[in-house]
């Protein structure tokens, strides 16, 4: 008869399981496991929620067995207390029998635990299935169009390509963690951030948990998890993840409880080892509404910014797009989109799509120079009258020879200040931006401060020439690259 304490017998199991799983898979699903009792050699255990037990069975079942033949012998049994949530904050305890399994005929009971692997699906069937978040097998969300082959490289992106191929070939094993690539509408972010789930599936197979969501969907997913009283499961789920990466983080901003929920589940992925990719339209200082908590952690790894491409890169992306939409542009009539396409890749996109139309509808095998300027006429015009506060932060800091993140900053040197007044001023010239939006992007500074940076430069521009002089070529300048 057996004489040990239900805290003895898991005390050893635990000892065991401790030599053949990793300490991050230890800390995550075994530590938080209380022993409740032991009774007629059957060792009962409390395990947080029904998705804790069905995780259990799905990928440990195996080394369980294994485990409680050492400790209670071939006859030890295993018997799960689950806590179920109740809506009004009550808990109730139902006891769950592990479903036996036939051992196969060239096993026996004392064998090591090499017999075993960790992640075993489909080797048993569970008693129930909680949809939408017991899964085997991940569904990525990826598109297998967006991979690194198809991402041009260029001066505007280098550098965030060069570190997003660094870490799809060894996501979680490096210093870029978390991977944070910030910047304007259409210029690829969401192309770059896939690739690198994509590559890193391709390089370590499924056995490599990765998950592609957008900050909405991550929201609303959560919002219903609350409602179902099913939020730990949710996070369970999430944690389980060995790659997340979540697009337009900025939408997180002022959702307070989804903020917090992300804050505990970027702490246990990165306390693990596992890889975070986030994109977002602007820096993570600038995005309003944040908790600092959160901040800092975006700070934690890299941020790369992707900027405007520059004319050879622009060639290049409409080179490869026409080839991969079977149509054949000559050099002048790429030249010409490259000229007058400026902002982002995706108006780029939209023009071969265009071509690509007319030349269908209208049977055309050859796309003229006079032709192209013809179709994309309404394109080129709505393109040349827009510009984005964040291109004519681009052309002041040029002209100053300052880096462009230095005048969303909070320094007081008089030449980024200077600059600073003067891309404000001419934002509120170039663009229908509110002052709080254009404050926005210059640091999240409030509307009072924007109006003082317009009042003080049309002031300096009455009374100093050199001012005047130098937001005047500024101007033209902006002006003649939206024309």
């Amino acid at each position: 008869m057996n004489t040990l304490s239900a805290e003895a017998a898991w005390e050893q199991c635990l000892e065991i399981i401790q030599d053949n799983i990793s300490y991050q898979k230890y800390k995550s699903w075994f530590e938080p496991i209380d022993p409740v009792k032991l009774e007629d050699n059957t060792l009962t255990i409390q395990v947080p929620s029904q998705f804790w037990y069905e995780w259990l069975e799905e990928h440990y079942y195996g080394m369980l067995r294994s485990t409680l033949a050492k400790v209670l012998g071939k006859d030890g049994k295993l018997e799960y207390s689950v806590v179920l949530e109740k809506s009004d904050n009550e808990t109730d305890n139902r006891s769950v029998n592990l479903p036996q399994r036939p051992t196969p005929p060239d096993n026996n009971q004392n064998q090591d635990m090499s017999g075993y692997s960790e992640y075993s699906p489909g080797k048993i069937e569970n008693p129930f299935v909680i949809p939408g978040i017991q899964k085997t097998k991940i569904d990525s969300n990826l598109n297998s169009n967006y991979v690194f082959e198809r991402y041009i490289e260029g001066d505007c992106n280098r550098l965030a390509r060069s570190a997003a191929m660094a870490i799809a070939e060894n996501p979680g094993s490096n210093s870029f963690n978390p991977f944070f690539i910030y910047g304007g509408t259409g210029l690829g972010k969401t192309h770059l951030i896939q690739s690198i789930g994509n590559k890193a599936k391709q390089e370590h197979g499924d056995e490599l948990a990765v998950l592609y969501i957008s900050s909405e969907s991550f929201t609303n997913e959560f919002v219903q998890a609350i409602r179902n009283n099913r939020a730990s499961e949710f996070t369970m789920f999430y944690r389980q993840i060995d790659v997340l990466i979540v697009d337009d983080i900025q939408f997180f901003s002022g959702k307070e409880k989804t903020q917090e929920e992300f804050f505990h589940i970027f702490n246990a992925l990165h306390q693990d080892g596992k890889q975070i990719i986030l994109s977002s339209d602007r820096a993570p200082r600038e995005i309003p509404d944040i908790e600092e908590r959160l901040i800092s952690r975006f700070g934690w790894g890299l941020s790369a910014d992707l900027q405007i491409p520059e004319y050879e890169t622009r060639y290049a992306i409409l080179e490869r797009k026409a080839n991969d939409n079977g149509i054949e542009l000559s050099h002048e009539v790429l030249e010409f989109i490259a000229h007058n396409f400026k902002s982002n890749v995706r108006d780029l996109e939209g023009a071969i799509i265009k071509l690509l139309a007319f030349a269908s509808l209208q049977h055309v095998d050859e796309i003229e120079p006079q032709m192209a300027k013809q179709v994309l006429r309404d394109m080129i015009k709505e393109s040349h009258t827009t510009v984005s506060i964040e291109q004519i932060q681009n052309y002041v800091c040029d002209y100053f020879e300052i880096d462009t993140n230095k005048v969303r900053e909070k320094t007081r040197k008089q030449e980024i200040v200077e600059a600073r007044q003067i891309a404000m001023y001419l934002s509120k010239q170039f663009t229908d931006s509110s002052l709080k939006t254009i404050g926005l992007h210059f640091g999240g500074r409030d509307h009072s401060t924007v109006i003082h940076a317009i009042s003080t430069v049309e002031e300096r521009m009455q009374t100093t020439a050199k001012q005047k002089r130098m937001v005047d070529e500024l101007y033209q300048k902006i002006e003649m690259a939206t024309l």
